[in-house]
This record gives C-alpha cells, sequence and structure tokens, in this order.
C-alpha cells in the first residue's frame, strides 16, 4: 500500500508512497502462464490428432490473450502517488505507468483530507482546498484509504502547529 518516512531535513516532514498491491510476483506469473501454456498444448494436442488441427490454434491464442492482458494490468500497476508534506506545503505527486507526471500543491493550513462514502461502501480519497476537490489514491482499498487518510489528517494536524 503505502511507505511512510520521516525526512532527516526537518524532523516535521511526512513522506508516503503509495502504489498499487499486486499479489502474483514475477516468479508466480511465470509459473501460471508455463502450467497455462502447458495445459493448452498438452490439450491442443489431443484435439490435434483427433484431427480437429483448428482447435490447436484457438488455444494457442488463448494463451497469448491471457499473457497480453498481465502484462496490460502490470504495466498499469507501475503507477505511484508520492505524498510529501512539510509545514509549508502539501505536494501530491502524481507519476504514470509512461513516466508522465502531475503534480498539486497545497498549504497545509488550508486543505482539507477526507473520504468520501459511496454506495455500497466505496470510497473515494480526496484533498480539499479553496472550494475545490482532488481524487487521489484510486488503488487502493477501501480499508487502506480509510488508514491512510487518518494517517495523512494527523501528519496535517501536526504541520499546522508546527507552523507558528
Amino acid at each position: 500500500m503505502s511507505e511512510t518516512s520521516t525526512e532527516t531535513q526537518d524532523a516535521r516532514a511526512f513522506r508516503a508512497i503509495l502504489h498499487p498491491h499486486r499479489s502474483l510476483g514475477p516468479k508466480g506469473f511465470l509459473i501460471l502462464m508455463s502450467a497455462i501454456g502447458g495445459v493448452s498444448f498438452v490439450t491442443g494436442m489431443v484435439f490435434l490428432a483427433m484431427g480437429a488441427w483448428p482447435v490447436f490454434g484457438f488455444f494457442g491464442l488463448d494463451v497469448a490473450l491471457i499473457y497480453i492482458a498481465f502484462k496490460l494490468n502490470y504495466r498499469s500497476g507501475r503507477i505511484y502517488e508520492m505524498v510529501e508534506l512539510t509545514p509549508q506545503l502539501l505536494k501530491l505527486t502524481r507519476v504514470h505507468p509512461s513516466g508522465k507526471q502531475e503534480s498539486y500543491d497545497f498549504n497545509p493550513y488550508w486543505v482539507r483530507v477526507f473520504v468520501a462514502e459511496g454506495p455500497g461502501g466505496r470510497t473515494d480519497l480526496r484533498l480539499a482546498s479553496h472550494g475545490s476537490e482532488l481524487s487521489f489514491g484510486s488503488f487502493l482499498t477501501d480499508d487502506e484509504r480509510r488508514d491512510f487518510s487518518d494517517a495523512l489528517s494527523g501528519a496535517l494536524s501536526e504541520a499546522r502547529t508546527a507552523r507558528f
């Protein structure tokens, strides 16, 4: 979910890196794709031996589509967001899988963090300041959003008192 650390240059700084969870690592992916490929090949060979040769190609196509789907999923999992807070500035940086970065700066005194509750218990983590809102952490689970909201709210409270 996230990593939180205190910067050495300012004892009051808060930094978190939010990234999506991927439960299947590279080794597991290799094992899964080998198993799917092996089963598809053996089953395809049975159909080939029975004279249904087009089925063999469709089994290969299935394996290729599963591989592409996993690769696209892993690519989308490379997105991450950095939240950096000092008594002077709250900075949210979103880094897309393509490498494109978006940065948003907020005054810690005015910004509020909250979790908007939606239908079915779904949540949306947001920063609000001066009438505008920014949604972030969309790849986190509902419980992770609530936990991070609490952590960031606490850090904002500390930053506001350290400001003066």
